[in-house]
């Protein structure tokens, strides 16, 4: 799990993240802008009944080993057992921890809504591709997994710069982590119960069982 001084080490996305060629950000001391009005990118992207009983925010990184394993082995079950059967509503919240997650969540809001899942699903499959391999190009790795997803490669190339859209994805993860106090990756909101970390099914069913 990546804590508050990791994402610090790493750039500081917030308190002064740097533009690069490559990954989106914000310039040092710059206010991240509210989100554009309007924008349907920064729509919330969620999955089960509206009228669910329970709602789960999970703030997660797409560069985060923990939240890969949790997209992996646990979210099949809970989406199986707890989603379709309306128990909960998950929404997902984005909180890149570095620039490579930011960029890869620009691409993936990019994408249209109803298939912002698959795509996130696909990178966490491949989390060892794109993220973990030795000498690995991120951007390039990235844009291989959204062209089988459908996007085109002028697509990606505008999404991948769209510095607009990451800043406003910062400043909804830093509007999370001023509501929530979110310190790391993942973290699930159960109503207004932050539990943190790669937790078991057995843990996520109880809590969202809890008013």
């Amino acid at each position: 799990m990546f804590d508050r001084r990791t994402i610090l080490a790493a750039g500081g996305l917030l308190a002064a993240g740097r533009a690069s060629a490559q990954t989106p950000g914000a310039t040092p001391g710059e206010r991240i802008p509210d989100p554009p009005a309007g924008d349907q990118r920064l729509a919330e992207r969620s999955v089960g009944r509206a009228d669910a009983p329970m709602v789960v925010q999970e703030f997660f990184s797409l560069t985060c080993s923990h939240c890969g394993a949790f997209h992996r082995d646990t979210y099949p079950r809970v989406k199986a057992e707890l989603i379709d059967t309306g128990r909960i509503r998950l929404v997902w919240r984005d909180f890149p921890l570095d620039q490579v997650a930011l960029g890869a969540a620009v691409v993936a809001r990019s994408f249209p809504a109803e298939r912002y899942e698959a795509f996130i699903s696909a990178l966490f499959a491949t989390q060892d591709r794109w993220v973990y391999a030795r000498g690995v190009d991120h951007k390039v790795e990235i844009g291989k997994i959204a062209a089988v997803a459908g996007m085109s490669g002028a697509a990606f190339e505008a999404a991948w710069t769209d510095v607009d859209l990451a800043r406003a994805i910062l400043a909804q993860r830093q509007q999370g982590e001023q509501e929530y106090r979110i310190q790391a990756t993942p973290s699930f909101v159960f109503n207004r119960r932050v539990v943190g970390g790669n937790i078991p099914f057995d843990r996520f069913a109880r809590e969202a069982a809890t008013p």
